[in-house]
């Protein structure tokens, strides 16, 4: 099929790739409320799909303040999937995540930074969450598959016999990072038509089908967290969590008092405290003795990592192999090697050494434009 789109200065087509088996059968959207879940929800009832929308409710009630509004799992997201819903005149449920939401996602990241290290919660909602919880909704309801939002694309390798996920288009918002924790039976249930489009063009495309969601901005913030205030999402939280302790140089000099390590990550300048001749950045957490470790520019740059609870893309496993990595999800993908250690744990050796390498954070491996794997990184050097 094609959509066409009356732009301002020529019109734009846009080639919608599916198959003709797939129409008539029931696909479960997400819908969170924003323009790119309700655009996804709208295309594919055009492809011919019966579409069910279902929004996930997860903020706790404690985290449900006027502030937390407009987040992307807000009080006012869910109305507006349900009016985005009615008028694409599509089923809409409200699935109440908020116990499986607290449990899996914001105690693991409170436990995860009190431990030293720097988390990343939207990869776990990510598997524990929107994929877990929606292809048992699917099965309840007896849909043939599931769709994201996502800006990522999922296609079928005849010739290996396995799906592959891959970058999206759109180099600003590929969101592939943060889906490196697919499995073989996800991504053969999973379907995210926007990965073969532009921001740009998902907007031109809410514009056009009168959807109420097409000037709403983006929501690109931890959910739970108000703005980037940590400290105030901690102290709201668990206060006990915070508790004062040194801040040494790489000798072991004390040079300051910090407020909690849950309040800083590897690589962080701005908010120590202490005063220096030269600029220092946070090298090191050490959770056992509740010290911060400081250094110059320099020590904050490592070349190797190893990472943990490593998920591979293919049912078949690799050896050796030559990449491009990501250490974060903003990082500039870079030359590295992979070495497996174990069925769950792997090594990475970097061309060039790589700022901040961080334990917690994902490191996420490329070949081309497609996703090999990832894991949770514990310690770089």
């Amino acid at each position: 099929m094609r959509i066409y789109i009356e732009c301002v200065d020529r019109p734009t087509y846009f080639k919608i790739e599916y198959s003709r088996r797939d129409m008539n059968k029931t696909v479960l959207v997400a819908m969170s409320g924003g323009v790119d879940s309700s655009v996804t929800a709208a295309l594919l009832r055009e492809q011919g799909y019966r579409v069910i929308g279902i929004t996930m409710q997860l903020l706790p009630k404690a985290f449900n303040s006027t502030e937390n509004t407009e987040s992307c799992c807000g009080v006012r997201s869910i109305w507006d999937a349900q009016q985005v819903a009615a008028y694409l005149g599509i089923p809409h449920y409200v699935l109440n995540m908020r116990e499986q939401f607290q449990k899996l996602v914001i105690d693991n990241f409170t436990d995860e930074y009190q431990s030293g290290k720097t988390p990343n919660p939207c990869i776990r909602c990510n598997q524990f969450i929107k994929f877990g919880v929606l292809l048992k909704k699917a099965d309840e309801l007896n849909a043939d598959f599931i769709a994201t939002g996502h800006y990522a694309r999922i296609e079928f390798d005849e010739a290996r016999e396995e799906y592959l996920l891959k970058k999206g288009i759109d180099p600003e918002k590929d969101q592939s990072y943060f889906l490196y924790v697919m499995t073989q039976p996800v991504l053969k249930r999973t379907l995210m038509p926007l990965g073969q489009f532009r921001k740009t063009d998902v907007w031109e495309l809410a514009r056009n089908m009168n959807l109420r969601v097409s000037t709403k901005p983006e929501s690109q913030e931890i959910c739970f967290i108000v703005g980037k205030n940590y400290r105030r999402f901690f102290e709201q939280y668990s206060s006990e969590l915070l508790s004062p302790g040194p801040i040494k140089s790489e000798e072991g000099q004390v040079l300051g008092t910090h407020t909690g390590i849950m309040c800083y990550t590897v690589g962080q300048r701005r908010g120590l405290g202490i005063s220096s001749h030269s600029p220092l950045y946070v090298t090191k957490i050490d959770r056992a003795s509740n010290t911060i470790t400081v250094g110059s520019r320099n020590e904050v740059y490592h070349r190797e990592l190893e990472a943990d609870d490593v998920h591979w893309i293919s049912d078949k496993q690799h050896g050796a192999t030559s990449v491009i990595a990501k250490i974060r999800s903003l990082h500039t993908p870079a030359e590295a090697t992979i070495t497996p250690l174990g069925e769950k744990t792997m090594r990475l050796s970097f061309r060039e050494p790589q700022w901040a390498i961080t334990p917690g954070q994902a490191v996420v491996c490329y070949t081309g434009d497609t996703v090999l794997c990832g894991g949770v990184i514990t310690r770089g050097w």
